[in-house]
């Protein structure tokens, strides 16, 4: 299990992009943090989440 933005999740063995376009992320508006450290958006495709990783998305919205 992977836990993504406090909940668990079966997504071990898939990569951060695919996690993210399952999801409907827009990625221009979107930080990614993996087990504490920043995912470049180079390097979603290679990133593949395993078992007891700790995945926080965070979207950005705009407002005045």
């Amino acid at each position: 299990m992977v836990i993504i933005n406090g909940e668990k999740v079966n997504a071990d063995g898939i990569t951060v992009e695919q996690y993210i376009k399952s999801s409907d992320y827009n990625t221009a508006f979107i930080a990614v943090e993996l087990n504490e450290d920043i995912v470049s958006k180079a390097n979603y495709a290679s990133t593949v989440l395993k078992d007891g990783d700790v995945l926080e998305v965070v979207n950005f919205v705009g407002g005045g």
